[in-house]
């Protein structure tokens, strides 16, 4: 893991938390339009191109939003000092919709001194 924080380690705190910040809620939001546009649209027009294109599309950047989420985790985990268990709650919360907000809402409010 030495890797990754020579590679993390070109950024400030700072911005890591709003990068990750901002990853945590695309991560969610992305889910959303998955949720609730695309598959119904896939659903609803499985002939469709223009349906198929769209849950190809979506599926794809919450995808990316996914694992930078949870490659995110790594550095924001010392800045703000989580535990073992903290961090694999964070993990965990990537696989349920909408939790990656949440915890980014509840762990990046602990104190970093």
């Amino acid at each position: 893991m030495d890797f990754i924080d020579k590679f993390f380690a070109k950024y400030s705190d700072e911005k890591l938390v709003r990068y990750f910040k901002f990853v945590a809620v695309a991560e969610a939001i992305t889910c959303f339009f998955l949720y609730v546009i695309a598959i119904p649209l896939k659903r609803y027009f499985p002939e469709e191109n223009f349906a198929l294109i769209f849950i190809i599309i979506v599926g794809n950047i919450h995808g990316l939003f996914f694992t930078l989420y949870l490659i995110l985790c790594l550095p924001i985990r010392k800045i703000f000092k989580w535990d073992d268990e903290d961090f694999v709650f964070a993990l965990l919360a990537a696989f349920f919709p909408f939790a990656t907000i949440w915890i980014e809402k509840k762990f990046t409010k602990m104190d970093r001194e």
